[in-house]
């Protein structure tokens, strides 16, 4: 018989430790759900098992909501939409492993996109791992995440966690925001501590976000070009939106009867439909306009990189609280760094002693295109009006008044042709009433961050999805579900990722790589998870349960059966693929 060996003494083991003696007693996780109340969080989204189930019922006990989901990457959406409402961290907890993995997905596109975010995830011990030891779900987590964040922190006892936790929301909003990890491990989630020796952890962090003001000679530059301008223009981004700034733009763009440009989730913070509006008119702006200020946007592919399409003698006047932001793909004649509020206080400040030189035919011409391509438009609706099998613009027909209606509900939006033709379609009115996916992608958050942006603001949510964006995140629309949030979900069922008409090249009966169900009833989907259902093939009847869905402020979802060659590969990007070898029907 073979002797057992004995476990050495300074051997790591997951073997739990005896329980704590409450009240007396408390463990790492009461310890992270007390530091997350004490800075400020109201919401945490996320999915719990081994080893952080207790914490999730601990931050319940702290008075936080706990939004529990399907899948972290919805739930990773969820805090990050909420980071970019509320300027305040979204907070996603997670297990370890794949559940990590899930999560940092979302947690790296907050990155990206400049949304707040707190990743927690409990992690196996490190000591363990360091070593390749084979324990539960290893996986040296924290050094996978670092290079997809701001920063990262380990716990590895839980006298760590408050600290973490704070650095992490400073880390988060300050400068250009994004996301930060936090690997919480086994060990320390499980440590016991007497509750006096836990309660003088905790402290309120000072000058959470310390806006840094702007270089006076670069506001006086930046005043000098833009007074000077013949042609000029404000483009917009969604960093302008997430400032919270919308008085000081306003204030800039009337007193200087300045035409703006906003970039897709930047719609509404000055209204789409305004005087000065150039919404219609992006290829002008880049080919006549001689000076441009950015406020919080990127010259990306999204703007031709600054180049190309853009006037050759451009100016650009870039608003940024990042300096590396600053001379990307073009030299800018004027960059001003620092915090986009004190940047805009400065320069309204230095243009009161300035007069603009603006060519008065400028914004009437602008005015002019607007409204040529504005009666185009809605000729094109009214073309499609009683299309059948409807189309995607017979759709939007219908839904227009009923989202311009009620300028407070929030829209959330992604797909291929749904994305592209919905954001042209409806106009925007509010700041910070239009969520899509951004810079990285065309789908992929629609459920997760329809329900951060219904528990972050309360307000009512109305998601339009393709049918293939629906089909990354539809098992999260039962989340909206258990929660009662007041949610209505569009799918527009066309049958394919861009439409249902792809035809296979191989002689079996495999679906095109493009094709999915044209007769596939989502609506059922809401059946099962006690939602309002509702299938609808007429204007007629899609007018009616969208209205009643709007009405009720419940889970409601619509499948919008369309025609299976409604929609066009890749939507209006569809010149970012290579040219193709062979002709293929998409």
């Amino acid at each position: 018989m073979q002797n057992t060996p004995s476990t050495p003494a300074n051997t790591t083991c997951n073997c739990q430790q005896p329980a704590p003696k409450y009240p007396e007693q408390v463990t790492g996780m009461y310890v992270l759900a007390r530091a997350l109340k004490n800075i400020g969080i109201k919401n945490v989204y996320g999915l719990v098992g081994i080893p952080i189930t207790e914490a999730a019922y601990m931050v319940q006990g702290q008075g936080i909501r706990f939004v529990g989901f399907r899948h972290e990457q919805q739930a990773g959406m969820a805090a990050a939409t909420e980071g970019y409402l509320t300027k305040t961290p979204g907070v996603l907890m997670t297990v370890s492993s794949l559940g990590f993995l899930n999560g940092l997905t979302a947690t790296a596109n907050a990155t990206v996109n400049c949304y707040p975010m707190i990743q927690i995830s409990g992690a196996s011990d490190p000591t363990m791992v360091d070593m390749n030891m084979g324990t539960y779900e290893q996986l040296d987590q924290f050094n996978t995440a670092k290079p997809l964040v701001k920063a990262a922190f380990r716990c590895s006892k839980a006298e760590d966690i408050p600290s973490a936790v704070a650095r992490a929301y400073r880390v988060a909003v300050s400068g250009r925001p994004g996301g930060v990890y936090i690997d919480m491990t086994t060990p320390a989630l499980g440590q016991v501590m007497n509750r006096e020796d836990a309660d003088k952890l905790f402290y309120e962090p000072v000058d959470i976000y310390s806006p840094v003001a702007p270089n006076q000679a670069s506001v006086e530059r930046a005043a000098d070009i833009l007074a000077a301008a013949k042609h000029p223009a404000i483009l917009l981004g969604k960093g302008a939106a997430y400032a919270q700034i919308d008085d000081k733009i306003k204030d800039l763009i009337e007193t200087y009867s300045i035409p703006y440009l906003p970039m897709s989730m930047a719609k509404g913070l000055m209204p789409d439909d305004g005087p000065l509006s150039a919404l219609s008119c992006r290829s002008t702006i880049m080919k006549e306009a001689d000076v441009v200020m950015v406020i919080g946007a990127r010259l990306n592919w999204m703007l031709s990189f600054g180049r190309g399409k853009w006037n050759p003698a451009m100016k650009f006047i870039q608003l940024d609280v990042a300096p590396e932001e600053i001379d990307v793909n073009v030299p800018i004649a004027a960059p001003v760094v620092g915090d986009l509020g004190l940047s805009l206080d400065a320069i309204l400040a230095a243009m009161k002693t300035r007069k603009m030189s603006a060519d008065p035919a400028w914004v009437p011409a602008l005015q002019a295109e607007t409204k040529a391509k504005g009666v185009k438009f809605q000729e094109r609706l009214t073309a499609n009006k009683t299309a059948m099998p409807m189309d995607h613009w017979t759709a939007l027909g219908v839904i227009k008044p009923h989202i311009e209606g009620n300028p407070d509900i929030i829209l959330v939006n992604e797909g291929a042709n749904t994305l592209d033709d919905t954001r042209d379609a409806i106009n925007m009115s509010l700041p910070r009433h239009r969520v899509d996916c951004a810079t990285w992608a065309i789908m992929g958050m629609g459920m997760g961050s329809m329900v951060g942006a219904a528990v972050a603001t309360g307000k009512q949510v109305v998601a339009i999805e393709g049918d293939s964006a629906f089909g990354f995140s539809g098992m999260d629309f039962s989340t909206a579900c258990r929660f009662q949030l007041p949610v209505t979900v569009v799918i527009f069922n066309n049958g394919g990722i861009y439409n249902g008409i792809g035809k296979p090249m191989d002689n079996t009966t495999d679906p095109a790589p493009t094709t999915l169900d044209i007769n596939a009833r989502y609506d059922k989907i809401a059946e099962a998870f006690g939602a309002q259902a509702y299938y609808v093939q007429t204007p007629e009847e899609l007018d009616k349960a969208l209205t009643e869905a709007i009405a009720s402020k419940k889970p409601a979802l619509i499948n919008v059966q369309l025609a299976a060659d409604s929609g066009k590969e890749s939507g209006h990007i569809g010149y970012l693929n290579p040219a193709p070898l062979q002709q293929i029907t998409v």
